[in-house]
């Protein structure tokens, strides 16, 4: 089950709390939403004395699909859940479209068209599009998260 963000009148994040209890907050004018998504109410009045527990970040890559889970340290529970989609395999389709492509053109008979030999060598740090385009989702997600 997906638990509900708080935040107290100034901005700082208190435990998640059960969807019901958001709801009765809302419907008592005791806290307004703040983000839809991922759903994020704050409170009116700040509450100083409350505690908050130790929540983890895990990911779980995969070639497909990458999970996100917000887990609770102390009892084990999972706060949040989320699937990230990667577009690795809509990347790669695109690839060998544009591939084909560009070789029918050739094979045409049509005027001679040189065949590009000079862009072989990749530069350092670089990953294949699928994985650079996973990287990114990860970090535009934590961020707009965080």
């Amino acid at each position: 089950m997906s638990k509900v963000f708080v935040l107290n009148a100034n901005k700082q994040p208190l435990d998640p709390i059960h969807p019901a209890y958001a709801r009765q907050l809302l419907r008592n004018k005791k806290a307004a939403i703040f983000r839809r998504f991922p759903f994020i109410i704050i409170l009116k009045q700040s509450r100083p004395d409350s505690s908050i527990f130790p929540l983890r970040l895990k990911f779980d890559p995969g070639a497909k699909f990458t999970g996100i889970a917000l887990v609770n340290d102390s009892n084990g529970e999972v706060i949040f859940a989320a699937q990230l989609k990667h577009r690795g395999f809509a990347i790669r389709d695109s690839l060998t479209s544009r591939r084909q492509l560009r070789r029918s053109r050739r094979a045409r008979k049509t005027r001679y068209r040189q065949p590009r030999f000079l862009n072989r060598t990749r530069p350092k740090g670089w990953l294949a599009p699928s994985l650079q385009s996973r990287i990114d989702n990860i970090k535009t997600w934590v961020y707009k998260v965080a």
